[in-house]
């Protein structure tokens, strides 16, 4: 079964930098909208950002102007350019996109298995 991989989440002292990535481990007929969620320790998991297939963007506002979605759809992958980051900040992200796995399946959401975000001095 085709899981989605995130990668690039780490340790950074605030005001730092990070880039997250969401690839597939395998084929998927087709995606749409793709976003980013996270979930801090005692805390609901929020949508960070998200993505349509044709491109426009939505921010949760924390994220405005820190954080830039974008996606490479050759590729099938989401990317998350966090800039500017807040101890606040710290949290598992996972990232979340809306696909039909093969061309007989409907559309579905499926997450990733999330990646840790500490932002810390």
């Amino acid at each position: 079964q085709v899981q989605l991989v995130e990668s690039g989440g780490g340790l950074v002292q605030p005001g730092g930098s990070l880039r997250l990535s969401c690839a597939p481990s395998g084929s998927i007929f087709r995606i749409s909208d793709m976003a980013w969620y996270r979930q801090a320790p005692g805390k609901e998991r929020e949508l960070v950002a998200s993505i349509t297939s044709t491109g426009r963007t939505n921010y949760e506002d924390s994220a405005k102007g820190r954080f830039t979605i974008s996606r490479d759809n050759a590729k099938n992958t989401v990317y998350l350019q966090m800039n500017s980051l807040k101890p606040e900040d710290t949290a598992v992200y996972y990232c979340n996109v809306l696909a039909r796995m093969n061309y007989g399946s409907d559309y579905s959401y499926y997450w990733g298995q999330g990646t840790q975000v500490t932002v810390s001095s």
